[in-house]
């Protein structure tokens, strides 16, 4: 059997600086060291929770004294410190995070999409789910905006799984059932939060988006079922619309849950494909949609 020369190491290692391929394989255009994906604590999350905020930088809302409680998860828990939005406006971004892509960034008239997407595994797998959007006029809604309801922001309601099917249809419910499900332990396994254009910061303010996270979040957090198999992903959709790296800008995502780690900061870069992954894997799912396929792994945050 050979060996390697330690003048071969250094003519091997100025040739992965100077193509800054790394020389790992794969075609993942981000270029920083990744760690080693490492199994997600089997058979401990059994519920997870993605909350979705709007339109805010990283540097707008962390440290900003606007949003104290937001800042008190993201200080006590983990927080990725690269983690930058795909593309701008917002519709993109939110395709993102259930099918892997960038589907449309037409938020006037977005198309039904047929592509694979979170509904689709989530299902195959046997698991269930729920998108509880505030404003919300009904059980099953797919029409486009009313009032501080916004299509485009519940994604859900432009899958041709859920669209074509009415049984699908109805795990599109109004917020108000959440607090609902929450006290009856009747929780799916994944739950998709999306506030209205006021709470979540859009039309409103850093701080009435703080208060309400702090109103309807927080009782979730403190209840038994979360800290037996919880895991909650609070991210940003996008950044301000003059940031454009990585496509969609530099945006502030915080990771909680009984197994995640305390006070963790990671300088990882990722993007929404790997929530999309990290909400799957969580949950037992080996397919992944779009993009999450070959995404940094985000286990890193879990002890």
């Amino acid at each position: 059997m050979g060996y390697w020369k330690p003048g071969k190491l250094i003519v091997i290692a100025l040739i992965c600086t100077v193509l800054q391929t790394g020389c790992g394989g794969g075609g993942s255009s981000m270029t920083n060291p990744q760690p080693s994906p490492q199994p997600m604590p089997s058979g401990q999350i059994g519920h997870v929770f993605l909350v979705i905020e709007e339109n805010h930088s990283f540097s707008e809302v962390i440290g900003n004294t606007s949003m104290p409680y937001f800042n008190s998860l993201a200080s006590g828990n983990g927080l990725a410190t690269q983690y930058f939005a795909d593309t701008h406006p917002s519709i993109g971004n939110y395709f993102v995070l259930t099918t892997g892509q960038v589907v449309t960034n037409n938020e006037v008239n977005p198309p039904i999409t047929t592509v694979d997407n979170i509904v689709r595994e989530l299902v195959a797998a046997g698991k269930t789910w729920k998108s509880y959007a505030e404003g919300l006029p009904s059980v099953g809604y797919t029409g486009g905006d009313v009032g501080t309801y916004a299509q485009h922001h519940n994604p859900f309601a432009l899958i041709s799984d859920v669209v074509n099917s009415s049984a699908q249809a109805s795990n599109m419910v109004p917020f108000t059932q959440f607090a609902t499900d929450l006290a009856n332990k009747q929780l799916p396994q994944f739950s998709y939060i999306v506030p209205n254009q006021v709470d979540n910061a859009h039309d409103g303010t850093l701080a009435a988006a703080d208060a309400w996270l702090q109103a309807n979040i927080d009782p979730l957090i403190k209840s038994s079922q979360f800290q037996t198999d919880g895991l909650l992903i609070i991210t940003f959709d996008e950044s301000d619309f003059t940031d454009l790296t990585h496509g969609g800008g530099h945006v502030a995502t915080v990771i909680v849950g009984p197994t995640a780690k305390k006070g963790f900061q990671s300088t990882t870069l990722y993007q929404h494909e790997s929530t999309l992954r990290l909400i799957l894997k969580s949950l037992g799912v080996t397919v992944f949609p779009g993009n999450a396929a070959s995404a940094p792994d985000m286990t890193e945050f879990f002890q």
